[in-house]
C-alpha cells in the first residue's frame, strides 16, 4: 500500500560563528586572536591607556597656552576695561578709530591652530564674553559673507543663553535684519542694556562671570588666506563704529606679523591698535610631549628608535604639526595591541603579575617564541632551560621576575638619561645633540657609551672647572631625588658625598686659574677639527703632570656617571620581553602615515582585485578582463598609448573588451551600442579629473597623456 503525504516544517540553522561579524572595537581586535576574552582584554587595556594619554596631553596643551591666553586677557581688560565707566574718557581714547587688535603668531603648523583657537574661544566665553566670533577665509570670500557670518555666530551664542525667548526679540534672527555694521550696534545695545523695567532681551544679559560691557572679539584664524578687500573692508567699517561698542580684533598668523602691512595699506593699518603675541614654537612644544609621553615611566607602551625617528621626521620634513605627531603615537598603540597577543601585558607591573597567572598554554608559545626571551633561555643551565620550555608554571614564575626587571630598567633608564643630558648641555657643540629626544633615540640605538660622540663628552667633562661640575652635580642629584627609581636612592647619596668633598676642597689658585683657562681655550673652538686637537694635546701635556686633588676628585666623578649609563642606559632591545611594550614596525606606520596617492591610484586602475578583493576580477598580468570596472579597462587601455590618444581608437578598443563575452551575432559588428559609449565617455571624464588625461589644440579628436612611468 502506497501513501502519499505533504508535510510542512520549519528549520533553523544555527549562523556560523567563525564568519562572525565585526560590530565593535573589540571584535576588531579579536580577529588577531581566537581568544575572544583575551582580545577584548587587550581593547580594554589600550583603550585605558589611550584614554590616559590623551588627558595628559589636553592638560599639556592646557598649560603650555596657559601664559599665551593670560597676556591675552590683560591685553583686552586694559583695552575695554573702562568702557562702561568712563564712556568720555573712551571716547577720547578712540577719537583716532583704533580698534584694538591682537597679532597672535602661532607658527606654521597650521593643523594645530584649530586646537589653539579653540582652547582661547573657550577661555573668552567662561571668563570674558559670550560675544566671540571665529573665522575662516573659506568661509568668508567677501565681506558680505563675512558680516553674514559674523551675525549669525553672535546672535547664535547668544540665543544659547536662553533660546526660549526667541521671538519675543526683534533684532535675534539674522534673517530678519540687514547684515551691516549698524544693526550690529544696535543688537549690542539691545542686549547689553540694563533697566528697571524687565524687558525680553534683559534675561538674555550676560553673567556673572562675564564682564559688565563685554568686548566682541572677532578671531581671524587664517589672516594671510582672507583677501585683501575683505579685510580692508571690514576694519574700515568697523572703526567708524568702535566708539559705540568695544570690539577687538585677533589675527591669527603663520608666518610673520609683518604680512599685516603686507596684506594691509597704511591707510588701513593705521586704523589697528596693534600688540604682539608669541606662542611656543611647535619644536618646543614637541619637546614638550614626547617628554610627558615618551620619556617617562608612567606609561608602559613605548616607541622603539626607529618608529620614533619616523614621526620625527615626518613632524621636520612634513608638516610640524603636534597634533599629527600624537595621531601617529595613537596609531603606533592600537597597531601595537592590535597585531601583538602579548600586548595583554603591556599595562601597570602589578596588573601585570596578576595577569601572567592567567595566561593560557598557547600565550605561553607566544613568549617562548620572542627572540628576547630565546636568548634568555639559552643563557640558562638546561635544568632551568627545560622547564621553561614544558613547564607553564615555571614560565609563568619567571615571566613574572623579567617583567619586575623590565619595568625597573624603565625606572632607572629616564633619570639617568636625564642626567645625560644635562652633562651634554653644559659642553659646547652638544656632541649627543642638544635635544633630549636625539640622545633617547642614540640610546636606545646602541650602546652609546661605545660612540665617538660619548667619548668626546667625557674627555670635556674631565677639564670642566669646580663650578661648572658642582652646577651640573646639583642637576642630576635633583634629577634622580625627584625621579620614583628606589634603586637610585644610593646614587643621590653618593652625588650629595661628591658634592660635599667639593665645597669642602681647597685648592691653589693656580690649579683653580689652569683649569678656568683650560675651558676658556676650548669653548674658543668653533670647529669639531680644532676641537679634538685641543683636548689630544692637553691630554698629552697632563701625562707628565701630577694630578691635583682637584683633578682626583674630578676624574672619580666622571667615571661614577660614566659606570651609571653604562648600568642603566642599555638599548631597549637587549632587554627580555621587550617586545610585549615596545612597538617597532615602521613599515606598517610608513604605510598609514606616509600617504603615497599616484601609488595607490595606480594599483586601483591596474588591479582593483587588490581593494576589491573579488574573485571575479583576478586576472592575468598584462590582460584585460571585461569585469573589470570601465574606468580599469579604459585606464589599461591607455597606458598602451603614446602622448596622443586617439578618441575613436580608444573607443572602438574598449568596445571590443565590454563586448568580448557576449554573442557576436547579438549586435551589429560596425555599430556600438549607445549604451557601451556612454560608458566609455563616463570612464574617459574621470580619468580627466583624476589627471591623466587632458583635451588638446593640435587633434581636436585627440587627448593627451600625463602620466608616465611605472610605480
Amino acid at each position: 500500500m502506497s501513501t502519499c503525504s505533504v508535510s510542512k516544517g520549519c528549520f533553523v540553522f544555527k549562523p556560523n560563528s567563525k564568519k562572525r561579524k565585526i560590530t565593535s572595537a573589540a571584535d576588531y581586535f579579536s580577529e588577531g586572536s581566537s581568544d575572544l576574552e583575551d582580545s577584548r582584554l587587550r581593547f580594554d587595556t589600550c583603550q585605558l591607556l589611550w584614554r590616559q594619554v590623551k588627558c595628559e596631553t589636553e592638560q599639556l596643551q592646557e598649560d603650555l597656552n596657559k601664559k599665551l591666553f593670560d597676556n591675552l586677557l590683560r591685553f583686552l581688560r586694559q583695552s575695554h576695561s573702562d568702557f562702561k565707566e568712563k564712556k568720555t574718557e573712551w571716547a577720547c581714547r578712540m577719537k583716532s578709530s583704533e580698534i584694538p587688535t591682537a597679532a597672535l603668531v602661532l607658527g606654521v603648523n597650521v593643523t594645530d591652530h584649530d586646537l589653539t583657537f579653540k582652547g582661547l574661544s573657550e577661555v573668552l566665553q567662561d571668563g570674558v564674553t559670550p560675544f566671540v566670533v571665529s573665522l575662516r577665509s573659506k568661509e568668508c570670500p567677501g565681506i558680505k559673507h563675512l558680516m553674514q557670518k559674523l551675525l549669525t555666530q553672535l546672535m547664535g551664542c547668544h540665543v544659547d543663553m536662553d533660546s526660549a525667548n526667541e521671538e519675543e526679540c526683534p533684532l535675534i534672527s539674522p534673517n530678519r535684519i540687514r547684515c551691516s555694521v549698524a544693526s550690529l550696534t544696535d543688537w549690542y545695545m539691545n542686549v547689553t542694556k540694563k533697566t528697571d523695567i524687565g524687558t525680553p532681551c534683559q534675561k538674555r544679559a550676560s553673567p556673572p562671570r562675564h564682564w559688565d560691557t563685554p568686548p566682541v572679539v572677532v578671531i581671524f584664524q587664517d589672516m594671510e588666506s582672507f583677501t585683501t578687500k575683505v579685510l580692508q573692508d571690514f576694519i574700515i567699517i568697523s572703526s567708524q563704529c568702535i566708539s559705540e561698542f568695544p570690539l577687538v580684533l585677533i589675527f591669527g598668523i603663520a608666518t610673520s606679523p609683518m604680512i599685516i602691512h603686507k596684506l594691509l595699506p597704511h591707510s588701513v593699518s593705521s586704523l589697528l591698535c596693534i600688540e604682539l603675541f608669541q606662542s611656543l614654537s611647535c619644536k618646543e612644544h614637541l619637546t614638550k610631549v614626547i617628554d610627558k609621553l615618551l620619556l617617562t615611566s608612567q606609561f608602559p607602551f613605548k616607541l622603539s628608535d626607529k618608529v620614533l625617528q619616523v614621526l620625527i621626521n615626518i613632524f621636520l620634513y612634513h608638516d610640524f604639526s603636534v597634533q599629527n605627531f600624537i595621531k601617529g603615537f595613537q596609531l603606533s598603540l592600537l597597531e601595537h595591541f592590535y597585531s601583538n597577543p602579548l600586548s595583554v601585558l603591556c599595562c601597570e607591573p602589578q596588573e601585570a603579575r596578576k595577569r601572567v597567572n592567567f595566561l593560557s598554554h598557547k600565550q605561553c608559545e607566544n613568549i617562548r617564541r620572542l627572540p628576547s626571551f630565546r636568548r634568555f633561555v639559552e643563557s640558562q643551565v638546561s635544568n632551568k632551560q627545560t622547564g621553561l620550555l614544558t613547564d607553564d608554571g615555571c614560565l609563568k614564575e619567571t615571566v613574572q621576575e623579567l617583567l619586575q626587571d623590565l619595568h625597573s630598567y624603565h625606572d632607572n633608564y629616564f633619570p639617568i638619561l636625564r642626567c645625560l643630558h644635562v652633562l651634554t648641555l653644559s659642553l659646547p657643540k652638544y656632541p649627543l645633540g642638544k635635544q633630549i629626544r636625539e640622545l633617547h633615540c642614540a640610546c636606545l640605538e646602541k650602546k652609546v657609551w661605545e660612540t665617538e660622540e660619548y667619548e668626546s663628552v667625557v674627555q670635556l667633562v674631565r677639564m670642566l672647572a669646580k663650578d661648572e661640575l658642582v652646577a651640573i652635580l646639583e642637576n642630576c642629584r635633583e634629577v634622580i631625588i625627584s625621579s620614583p627609581a628606589k634603586h637610585l636612592g644610593d646614587s643621590a647619596e653618593k652625588l650629595e658625598e661628591y658634592l660635599g668633598r667639593f665645597r669642602n676642597l681647597e685648592e691653589t689658585n693656580d690649579d683653580q686659574e689652569g683649569s678656568v683657562s683650560s675651558v676658556k681655550e676650548i669653548q674658543k673652538k668653533t670647529d669639531l677639527y680644532h676641537l679634538q686637537k685641543t683636548l689630544l694635546e692637553m691630554k698629552e701635556s697632563r701625562r707628565f703632570k701630577k694630578l691635583t686633588k682637584f683633578e682626583m676628585l674630578r676624574f672619580e666623578v666622571v667615571d661614577f656617571i660614566d659606570s651609571l649609563v653604562r648600568k642603566h642606559l642599555l638599548p631597549a632591545e637587549m632587554q627580555i620581553l621587550h617586545e610585549m611594550v615596545y612597538f617597532s614596525s615602521t613599515h606598517i606606520l610608513r604605510e598609514h602615515l606616509n600617504a603615497a596617492p599616484r601609488v595607490a591610484l595606480h594599483t586601483a586602475l591596474n588591479d582593483p582585485y587588490f581593494y576589491l578583493k573579488n574573485e571575479a576580477l583576478k586576472s592575468d598580468a598584462g590582460c584585460i578582463s571585461n569585469t573589470a570596472p570601465d574606468i580599469c579597462i579604459a585606464y589599461k587601455l591607455h597606458l598602451e598609448c603614446g602622448r596622443l590618444i586617439n578618441l575613436v581608437d580608444w573607443l572602438e578598443a574598449f568596445s571590443i573588451v565590454v563586448t568580448a563575452a557576449e554573442d557576436p551575432n547579438s549586435t551589429a559588428k560596425d555599430q556600438v551600442d549607445d549604451i557601451i559609449h556612454a560608458r566609455f565617455i563616463r570612464a574617459v571624464s574621470e580619468l580627466e579629473l583624476l589627471g591623466f588625461i587632458k583635451p588638446t589644440k593640435q587633434k581636436t579628436d585627440h587627448v593627451a597623456r600625463l602620466t608616465w612611468g611605472s610605480c
